[in-house]
C-alpha cells in the first residue's frame, strides 16, 4: 500500500469512528431526556377496598371531617392493605331532597364502575348527615349482584322521620336503607343529636369524631 493510500484509510477510519461517537452520543442524550415510566403505570390499579364516602350538608367537596376521620383510622387497622377513597360528588346543600338524590346517582354511578373495573375489590359505603341518607339512596338504587361487592357500611347521624328538625328536610321522603345491607351496617346516632333522634341538640350532631368515627372504623375492618 502506497504512503497516500495509506492516508486516504487513515481519513476513512478517522470519519468511522467520528460518525459512531456522534450516533452514540445522539442515543446517550435522547435516552437521558427521555420520560421515565414510573412503576406505579405497571401496578395492579385496584386497591384491596375502596371507601365510597358523602360528606356532610355544607361540608367543602371531598369526604368532609367526619369522612376524613373515618378513612384514617380504618387504613390504620387495616394496615399491610390498600385502601382507596371516592368522594361523592354532589351538592350537599339545603336543597335536601335534590342535592340527595343527586349524591345517590353519583355513588351508584362509581360503584357499579368499580365493580366492573375491579371486581375483587371491596367496597364500603359511608355517610355523614345527609351523606348518610345518600348511602340510604344508594343501597336501594344498587342492583343486588353489585350490592354483594358492598362488604360494610358506615353512618354517622344519618336523618330520620322521627326527628323533627330531619322532617322538616324531608326526610320522609328519603327511602331508608335497604334491609339487606342492615347486617353489614355501622349506622350510629349520638345521644341528642337532633338529626337522627327527636329532640337533642346541634353540638351532639357535629361530635362523632373521634370516638364514633373509631367505632365504626373498627367494625368496617372486621368485615374487610
Amino acid at each position: 500500500m502506497t504512503l497516500l493510500e495509506k492516508w486516504q484509510h487513515l481519513k476513512m477510519s478517522r470519519r468511522s469512528i467520528a460518525r459512531i461517537v456522534s450516533i452514540a452520543l445522539a442515543v446517550a442524550w435522547a435516552l437521558s431526556t427521555a420520560p421515565l415510566v414510573p412503576r406505579a403505570a405497571f401496578a395492579d390499579p385496584c386497591s384491596d377496598a375502596e371507601v365510597v364516602f358523602a360528606r356532610g350538608t355544607g361540608e367543602p367537596p371531598g369526604v368532609g371531617g367526619t369522612g376524613q376521620a373515618f378513612i384514617d383510622s380504618l387504613t390504620a387497622q387495616v394496615s399491610g392493605r390498600s385502601v382507596g377513597v371516592y368522594p361523592v360528588n354532589y351538592p350537599a346543600t339545603d336543597d335536601y331532597i335534590n342535592s340527595a338524590k343527586a349524591g345517590a346517582a353519583d355513588a351508584v354511578a362509581h360503584v357499579q364502575s368499580m365493580v366492573a373495573s375491579c371486581p375483587n375489590t371491596k367496597i364500603v359505603l359511608g355517610g355523614y348527615s345527609q351523606g348518610a341518607a345518600v348511602m340510604d339512596l344508594t343501597t336501594n338504587q344498587l342492583p343486588a349482584q353489585v350490592g354483594n361487592h358492598v362488604a360494610a357500611v358506615a353512618l354517622f347521624g344519618n336523618p330520620s322521620t322521627s326527628s323533627s328538625y330531619s322532617r322538616q328536610l324531608g326526610a320522609d321522603q328519603i327511602t331508608p336503607l335497604n334491609p339487606a345491607y342492615q347486617p353489614k351496617t355501622d349506622a350510629i346516632c349520638l345521644p341528642n343529636d337532633m338529626v337522627c333522634a327527636d329532640g337533642g341538640n346541634m353540638i351532639a350532631h357535629l361530635s362523632y369524631v373521634p370516638d364514633a368515627t373509631n367505632q365504626a372504623a373498627t367494625f368496617v375492618a372486621g368485615r374487610l
